[in-house]
């Protein structure tokens, strides 16, 4: 049923009206987190860029454009096109990755940090860290059209995380905080050397303990695929054998 053109038509849809939740939570929380920028009288650019710093963010943002995407490429691929582009099979699994262990992180860790009051809008909130996730996840078990991915797709999911923590601390310590004038700002608590003893010694072990997770969700992700998804050296030799039966009328031995 999975592979279906039924399915597939009723996932797309799913996969746009997911896209347009997750894009909606983004945009009201950050209209609230402006407003309340603007209310104060902080610096607007540095709580634009901030706000667009949060892993969360980024990883949300990827799902809006993957998820519609997906669904895109479906309602206009060619007739030919049984499974996924490689490309969007890659993107699509790493951001699943990347929101899952997002839901982990914020359900394990950050829950219970409590915020300013107004700060975070209850709705955006959830559907940020526990919503999407749980679509991202869903996807990988009911989406259609699913492509089999080699395991050296889990190196590749490293990228985005890689980037991102170098990018946030380096920045860290060159922004001061909007909020309290802190010299110094960081997305989350446990990136913050200022909150350990031993500095950056401190955060490297969390950083350490997500990449992990990562890197596990990431194999998990592969491996789901893999046993729903199409060989990609199946379809090569789907598609070889079709030539040879074209070119000479004959099924190839």
């Amino acid at each position: 049923m999975l592979r279906s053109n039924t399915w597939a038509q009723i996932w797309s849809v799913i996969r746009v009206l997911s896209a347009a939740l997750l894009a909606a939570a983004v945009v009201r929380q950050l209209v609230n987190t402006l407003e309340i920028a603007s209310s104060n009288g902080r610096d607007i650019g540095v709580t634009l860029v901030n706000y667009f710093s949060y892993f969360t963010i980024l990883s949300n943002l990827l799902s809006v454009i993957v998820l519609l995407w997906a669904a895109m490429w479906f309602w206009f691929r060619r007739r030919d096109e049984a499974d996924e582009p490689p490309i969007l099979a890659r993107v699509l699994a790493a951001t699943t990755t990347y929101m899952v262990v997002t839901g982990i992180v914020y359900n394990t860790l950050l829950r219970g940090i409590p915020l300013a009051p107004g700060t975070s809008i209850a709705w955006t909130n959830e559907v940020l860290h526990v919503v999407g996730p749980i679509i991202l996840a869903l996807d990988l078990f009911l989406g259609p059209l699913r492509r089999r991915l080699p395991w050296r797709a889990v190196a590749t999911m490293a990228g985005l995380p890689i980037v991102w923590v170098a990018y946030t601390l380096i920045r860290g310590p060159l922004t001061t905080n909007p909020v309290d004038g802190a010299p110094y700002w960081y997305p989350y608590p446990f990136l913050n050397p200022n909150n350990f003893a031993g500095g950056y010694a401190g955060v490297s072990v969390y950083i350490i303990g997500i990449a992990i997770a990562v890197l596990a969700v990431g194999v998990l992700v592969i491996w789901i695929g893999r046993r729903r998804g199409a060989s990609v050296e199946e379809e090569e030799a789907a598609e070889a054998a079709e030539a040879i039966e074209d070119a000479t009328g004959h099924p190839p031995p």
